[in-house]
């Protein structure tokens, strides 16, 4: 096995919940910075963590790191990488950049410098003149922030918010791995209610069913490093096996998601289906002025509209006073509300117990938190950790 520098990719404010996942997976020398997550492993770490990470973005290979001012700086350091100790005679290795704050600012020209920095480093290990590129796809990252730059390998292929299941998104779909980390965050278990009454596509509940089974997220899609030649093909079976015996087969007590279009619904029942969770989710058209439920407690958890899906600012405010009602007829229910809607707590009549700055994309929001009161008997939790 390899000694590797990994790195789990992350949207702004998830780099902990990421770090917590790698944690629970066994790997506990995680170093957390803007974006991402350090650590190291081998080739069976990359299998597993592209499987079961929830709130990463991707998993990539640190090749190396160096300050670099100049392109001569960037050419020669680059070149002096052991590329051919990733990258096979016949790999296809396109170059993809990013510069922030940093004297080599232009992108393309650091991205060009890169790749025929690599091919030189291959030309001396491999004795060749010309590469095919006609292999398995190995991306490389040149990311330079501060002068300092980052060179990686991606080994995910799609973003791991891909699970694959969502055929057909609603017109402003939450990401997979922000779906996950609402979740995540709202600290809910199988055993917990749960009710989104603005499921769209159904992408919250459909992840709060796959943590509540403890299915690996990755289990059903491909990874760019399952074509690699230096990865044994039965660590990736091996992977999987571990992740299918570990699905819990009992369904949540109570998991619900609810909308007003009939169209979204079937999406996300169509959605569930492919998931393998249809079973485990009742969808229902709902508005949300007529929720109501016989549980006493549970958490309530949801995306809603907050303006760039809806164009009156009239329609907004009259939704948010209507989940304020929902609120007080279920008060002992916990509400987790990822918006970018200004004025949320004023509508609530109360502050949030907790907020959390969150991006859906490239909106700033706030995952306002407020925790109704604890049962006065609760069955111990059930930890939903991966192996």
């Amino acid at each position: 096995m390899r000694h590797l520098e990994l790195i789990a990719t992350a949207t702004f404010g998830l780099e902990a919940l990421v770090a917590e996942e790698l944690q629970k997976l066994g790997y506990t020398e995680t170093k957390v910075e803007s974006g991402k997550v350090t650590f190291p492993g081998d080739e069976r770490a990359i299998c597993r963590a592209n499987l079961w990470l929830r709130t990463a973005a991707r998993v990539r290979i640190k090749v190396g790191e160096f300050k670099a001012t100049t392109f001569e700086e960037l050419f020669e350091q680059t070149k002096a990488l052991p590329w051919a100790d990733y990258l096979p005679k016949n790999a296809a290795f396109p170059v993809e950049g990013r510069s922030v704050k940093s004297t080599l600012f232009s992108v393309s020209d650091c991205q060009a410098i890169v790749k025929k920095a690599v091919v030189e480093s291959l030309k001396k290990k491999h004795h060749l003149e010309w590469f095919p590129e006609d292999g398995p796809v190995m991306k490389i990252e040149v990311a330079i922030l501060k002068d300092v730059a980052t060179l990686t390998i991606d080994t995910s292929g799609a973003s791991l918010h891909q699970r694959g299941y969502r055929e057909i998104a609603g017109e402003a779909p939450l990401k997979e791995t922000l779906a996950a980390a609402l979740v995540i965050l709202a600290r809910w278990y199988p055993d917990i209610p749960f009710i989104d009454p603005f499921c769209g596509s159904g992408t919250i509940p459909i992840e709060a069913a796959l943590i509540g089974h403890n299915i690996a997220p990755g289990l059903n899609r491909s990874f760019a490093a399952g074509d690699w030649p230096w990865i044994d093909p039965k660590l990736w079976q091996e992977a999987q096996e571990e992740a299918r015996s570990l699905i819990n087969p009992a369904k949540p007590d109570y998991l619900i998601g609810t909308d007003i279009d009939d169209s979204v619904l079937k999406t996300a029942r169509r959605n569930a289906e492919l998931a393998g969770v249809g079973g485990s989710i009742h969808f229902q058209r709902q508005e949300v002025k007529d929720i109501s439920t016989s549980k006493k407690y549970g958490k309530l958890v949801c995306n809603p509209p907050y303006g760039e899906r809806l164009g009156e600012t009239s329609e907004v405010s009259k939704l948010y006073r209507e989940l304020a009602q929902a609120k007080k007829k279920l008060d002992t229910w916990s509400f987790y509300i990822l918006t970018a809607y200004p004025h949320l707590e004023k509508v609530f009549g109360q502050p949030a117990t907790k907020r959390r700055k969150l991006y859906n994309g490239n909106i700033e929001c706030q995952y306002y938190q407020y925790f109704g009161p604890k049962p006065p008997k609760r069955r111990p939790e059930r930890d939903q950790a991966a192996p």
